[in-house]
């Protein structure tokens, strides 16, 4: 675990760089994340990402499978928003833990 400083703001990180407090989020600390991992976000990413933000704080497990039935974006547009492990990269780009689901 370590600290990092992203947009501005001293963030606790866990060893794979996934925020440890989600409520350290913004749209700018999310901005830098992404920026990290090659992508430059558009509101269809900021949709899923406050979808993803909104179940992870309801306590609910998230899927690809369960994004792609957001109604948001399909399992398809999910990949070519997020490329390369879509619900991993979304959810530390979200500021939220990495889902269970993923390796």
């Amino acid at each position: 675990m370590g600290t990092k400083t992203i947009a501005g703001i001293e963030i606790q990180v866990n060893d794979e760089g996934y925020m440890m407090d989600a409520s350290q989020w913004t749209p700018e600390v999310a901005s830098e994340l992404a920026k990290e991992e090659g992508i430059e976000l558009t509101d269809k990413h900021y949709e899923v990402l406050n979808f993803i933000r909104d179940e992870y704080l309801k306590g609910n497990q998230l899927t690809i499978r369960k994004v792609g039935k957001s109604g948001i974006v399909d399992i398809k547009g999910l990949y070519e928003l997020f490329p390369g492990g879509p619900l991993k990269k979304a959810s530390k780009i979200a500021g939220i833990s990495k889902p269970s689901s993923c390796v």
